[in-house]
């Protein structure tokens, strides 16, 4: 325990140290301090004239409400701004000083790599992120002195929490792709995968922000300091300062690609049962724990959709199933159930979703694609919820229109989940004596396996179920 105390002593100690010389360097140069300023001063003084202005427009047309919900998002946006800048800083944190050349002296010193990370990411958050505090109290100022708004405790602490943790999340982003970009000019083309998520978040606040859910914030906040951790551990774990002195220049090799894909695809096997052998044997061993989770994700979906049904109930009148034979073989047919054409189409729709939800799960560590998964099993345990509250047995009717497929088309959305979980933990933590590139081309290969060796197999038979046993199965019991 001791000796622990005095390892993460000597990190705080080290990384303070690299921090101090970054800030003391920021302080000298006018085109960090310049736009600081102003972000700190003249826009939140922007943003009070706006918010006075608003009022004064809907106050004329007694919809105050709007401008009680506007004044709440623009503190949000005097927040937003200035931390901003600290993306531009820690872009620049490593790649500029390598293209300074001035990286090679700080590498030498007896740093370690953990501190200088620390150190580097703390420099680039710290000036824009008081900054930012500023520019939110000079901005609560302004509305005092004009409007006599004083926002409630509980906001404040929302805005200044989001404030701090989109900041870390930028900054932690940032300076991993700085850290592995060879220029600053490749970072800046990287950073749109930091920009573009954290654009999308704020768009979604406003809209938290204007439906007057604030509780909701907070478990934004406890995504965004999950994802800064996930974040501040990928870099510590691919940043190393041997790599990023012998690192030239990024070249994407395409034959290269091609070829460690086909290997990690095949895996030395000779036929289709060698291929297939593999694939239980060693895929679905390495497969184990991201399908526990998956599996464990979809019982709390379903428990969750359940449980919401009580707090968003469907009138029960909606169950009232008069003639439900009839209506059965009406939506059916016009569906093109129990025919080709009903198969082929719920096949691409299925293929579809999977595609997104891996695209998704790329961008955010498997996360996204897990959510996107999880929202049809949320949504029947929401309807099944919403029947026994009315008085209907939900799993007679669970039974009659979702088990028949369902047996093979959850399995199906486990292992493509575990696959995409897979793919995201990789990113964050690629194994050891493999760069990023490699570890991630072969989780790569490893989800087309599972895709190609058991998902597709599986949704194919789904689809068929869906199209000719789950309709018949529905209107023999469901007929009564």
């Amino acid at each position: 325990m001791a000796n622990k105390t005095v390892v993460l002593s000597g990190t705080i100690s080290g990384a303070r140290l690299v921090a101090s010389r970054e800030i003391r360097d920021q302080l000298r140069d006018w085109r960090i301090l310049s736009p600081i300023l102003v972000m700190t001063l003249f826009f939140p003084l922007l943003m009070n004239f706006t918010a006075e202005q608003a009022m004064g427009f809907v106050g004329r047309y007694g919809a105050s409400i709007v401008g009680d919900r506007l004044i709440p998002f623009l503190l949000m946006v005097v927040g937003f701004f200035p931390i901003s800048i600290s993306l531009v800083i820690a872009l620049e944190s490593f790649a500029g000083e390598r293209e300074r050349l001035s990286l090679e002296p700080l590498l030498a010193t007896p740093l370690t790599d953990g501190q200088l990370y620390l150190g580097k990411m703390l420099a680039s958050v710290l000036l824009p992120l008081l900054a930012a505090f500023s520019g939110i109290f000079v901005y609560l100022g302004g509305l005092y002195l004009r409007l006599g708004w004083i926002p409630p405790g509980q906001l404040l602490l929302q805005v200044l929490l989001l404030t701090f943790a989109q900041a870390v999340v930028m900054v932690s982003g940032a300076v991993v792709i700085s850290s592995q970009a060879t220029s600053v000019r490749a970072a800046n083309l990287l950073a749109s995968f930091v920009i573009m998520p954290v654009s999308q978040l704020i768009i979604a606040e406003s809209l938290i922000m204007f439906w007057g859910r604030y509780d909701v914030l907070w478990l934004i906040l406890l995504a965004l300091f999950l994802i800064s951790i996930v974040l501040g551990r990928m870099g510590l774990h691919l940043f190393h300062r041997e790599t990023l002195l012998g690192r030239e220049i990024d070249v994407l090799n395409l034959q290269w690609t091609f070829r460690h894909f086909k290997r990690e695809f095949i895996r030395g096997s000779a036929n289709v049962i060698d291929w297939y052998r593999d694939l239980f044997r060693y895929s679905l061993r390495s497969l184990r724990s991201p399908v526990i989770i998956t599996l464990i994700v979809f019982i709390a979906a379903y428990v969750l959709g359940d449980l919401t049904a009580a707090r968003f109930r469907i009138p029960s009148e909606a169950f009232q199933f008069d003639r439900l034979n009839e209506t059965l073989e009406s939506e059916f047919a016009q569906l093109g159930w129990m025919s080709s054409k009903g198969w082929t189409w719920i096949l691409s729709t299925n293929i579809r979703a999977l595609g997104l939800a891996t695209l998704f799960g790329i961008f955010s560590f498997g996360i996204m694609g897990e959510i996107l998964l999880m929202l049809p099993i949320a949504i029947i345990g929401y309807f099944a919820g919403n029947l026994g509250l009315a008085g209907q047995n939900a799993a007679h009717f669970l039974i009659a229109l979702v088990l028949p497929h369902a047996i093979l088309e959850i399995p199906a959305a486990i292992l493509i989940g575990g696959a995409i979980l897979q793919l995201g933990m990789t990113i964050m933590s690629p194994p050891k004596g493999s760069t990023l590139g490699e570890s991630w081309i072969t989780a790569l290969a490893e989800w087309a396996r599972i895709s190609v060796g058991l998902v597709l197999p599986l949704m194919v038979g789904a689809a068929i179920l869906e199209t000719y046993v789950t309709p018949r199965i529905a209107l023999m019991m469901l007929s009564g």
